[in-house]
């Protein structure tokens, strides 16, 4: 078997190559086409999903072929996820549904957890102020909880966009097959979940599950839940009520009590989905429309993409130490506007207007110096018109009509608080920790939070899920795309994006373009196994950036490469659907028909 070192050396070489072709295009077009990736998108006439999971892809294939639309098929995927990926696919956390119809409407579903309403401002400190660590703190056990919203998410959507043609317990009935069957465990599933051992052997029926009784799961080996499809059988029943009021409400709170957490009964019952208003912005003429509050994403994704738009990037080239300062430069800034202004728009005033301004991205890019990099100490948040004085997975589709759904939820960090509510099957979220527990400290991802983002009862945790539609100027969709990977998911989709935009790769390409990520502090631009060369590190340290590999950063899983990136395109002139997963995940996978 190849050692991970030399996994991770055959990638960083692939990737070496492949960025090479992309950046030099003009080299290869007369001896051959320019692919710049190991693979081709897929291609299918009619519909696609682009998933982390190839089981769940295929339940959303399925759903799509008998009929259902891109709603219908994101809701069976979801409840797939919860089975077959229980790092992030969860029924215990929430997150973000971006929806655009084939009529050009487009909505944004808010299913983020909300915070108990025991829950304080000073929840996490101890007596002398310090952050709690470990299980009454906000990252391990029954108290790291918010109040979870997929199952509410998942059933307004289906109310107010569904086909009408398939139902709830329908698109359900593969996610419980999967749970009372079991799967074959893959390899990174297996190595995922033993490296997770001495956080699940605190809690029995995470125990139970997950490691297997103590015998732990080796590659091939069958995963089967029959809890979790328990629950999933009473909500085909008795509908998303049995998780906020019914049985499964019930056995959620008896547990937690237990346990001295924060969620009650009266928690579960009050939680509400809401309809959000999308974000909408442009680069260089095609429109962007993204997730708006409380997801820091789109706001801050179009915030940078104005700044960026003041520069040439494509004649710096796609792999330049250029292009890497200005968009480090664009991230700071960005990053330093989410530590101040970004949190719940339901509990405080969010300049979003503001941040979006073209004319005040004007003003931040006057501040960059094209040949000496910023410090994160002279950068402080700035001043848009307006202003007063956060494991994930993504999953993208796209159907035969044209409506199409980017998806975005998490647990937070991987396997959440790493505890199994006892009888339910599913692990809680430990989100509590994407609030400032102490304003002005960093949490796991090393972001610092302000006080707009300070704990409160029912208040919804800041996120940077950015799950992103992007058009072609007529206004039709060109392609969909979201990334996990907590701090340095806005950046994934920027990078993505002016792949796309400024350099005319394709889908794949580039998903699988080597990645940067700044966020203001530490101030460091961090960057993949490989992702640059030395000559460009000597260039941009030369100029006063500190840039190094970060491995055993929260936003990794300790390898190093940032985010697990999945996306869809509709091809212009022929229709056809395209679909791309990242290479930095073996599980992943787009299918279409």
């Amino acid at each position: 078997m190849k050692s991970k070192a030399t996994v991770h050396r055959a990638v960083g070489l692939a990737l070496f190559f492949i960025f090479i072709i992309s950046a030099c295009p003009r080299f290869f077009q007369q001896t051959q086409p320019v692919l710049g990736a190991s693979r081709q998108p897929v291609r299918a006439r009619h519909g696609i999903v682009a998933a982390t999971n190839q089981l769940a892809a295929r339940v959303g294939v399925e759903v799509l072929q008998r009929g259902g639309n891109a709603i219908d098929a994101a809701i069976a995927v979801a409840f797939a996820l919860a089975i077959t990926h229980p790092s992030a696919g969860n029924l215990g956390g929430g997150g973000f549904m971006m929806i655009r119809l084939k009529n050009g409407k487009t909505t944004a579903i808010d299913y983020r957890e909300m915070a108990p309403a025991a829950a304080t401002r000073d929840v996490y400190l101890d007596q002398n102020g310090n952050l709690i660590k470990g299980e009454r703190g906000s990252l391990l056990g029954y108290r790291a909880a918010g109040v979870p919203g997929t199952v509410r998410g998942m059933e307004l959507a289906l109310k107010k966009y569904g086909s009408g043609k398939i139902s709830w317990a329908q698109l359900i009935e593969p996610a419980r097959k999967l749970a009372i069957n079991g799967f074959p465990v893959s390899d990174s599933l297996a190595r995922a979940l033993s490296k997770k051992k001495p956080q699940f052997e605190l809690y029995e029926d995470s125990r139970k599950i997950f490691l297997n009784n103590g015998r732990l799961y080796r590659e091939g080996d069958m995963l089967r839940q029959p809890e979790l499809a328990a629950t999933l059988a009473r909500l085909q029943r008795n509908g998303a009520r049995d998780f906020y009021e019914g049985k499964t409400a019930q056995l959620i709170v008896a547990d937690i009590k237990r346990h001295n957490g924060l969620i009650t009964l009266g928690d579960l019952k009050s939680y509400v989905a809401k309809e959000r208003e999308a974000v909408r912005g442009s680069y260089r003429g095609f429109e962007v429309i993204t997730m708006a509050p409380p997801s820091s994403g789109g706001v801050i994704l179009i915030e940078m993409l104005n700044i960026l738009e003041g520069y040439d990037l494509k004649q710096m080239g796609a792999a330049s130490a250029d292009r890497y300062h200005f968009m480090a430069e664009a991230m700071r800034r960005a990053y330093a506007d989410r530590a101040e202004y970004l949190g719940d728009a339901d509990f405080a005033s969010i300049p979003v207007s503001g941040l979006i301004d073209k004319n005040y991205a004007k003003k931040l890019r006057a501040t960059i110096n094209p040949d000496r990099a910023s410090t994160s100490a002279e950068i402080r948040f700035g001043d848009p018109p307006g202003a007063e004085s956060g494991s994930t997975t993504h999953f993208t589709i796209v159907d035969a009509e044209g409506n199409a759904v980017a998806n975005s939820y998490t647990l937070n960090d991987s396997y959440g608080a790493k505890v199994v509510a006892k009888g339910t099957g599913f692990l809680l979220n430990n989100e509590m920790d994407d609030f400032a527990a102490k304003p002005g400290t960093a949490n796991m991802y090393g972001l610092i939070q302000g006080e707009r983002n300070a704990i409160a009862p029912r208040k919804r945790p800041l996120s940077a899920m950015t799950p992103t539609f992007v058009l072609r100027r007529d206004g039709s969709l060109w392609f969909a795309i979201g990334s996990p990977g907590g701090a340095t998911i806005i950046n994934t989709v920027l990078q993505i994006i002016t792949n796309i935009i400024d350099y005319d790769m394709n889908l794949q390409q580039a998903i699988d373009a080597p990645r940067i990520h700044n966020q203001w502090l530490p101030d460091e631009v961090a960057y993949e196994p490989y992702a640059l060369s030395e000559d460009t590190l000597r260039i941009l340290r030369s100029r006063g950036h500190t840039v190094r590999i970060r491995p055993d950063a929260g936003w990794s899983d300790g390898d190093g490469y940032m985010g697990d990136a999945a996306g869809v395109m509709i091809e212009e002139k022929s229709g056809m659907r395209l679909g791309a997963t990242d290479p930095r995940r073996s599980d992943g996978l787009a299918l279409g028909y």
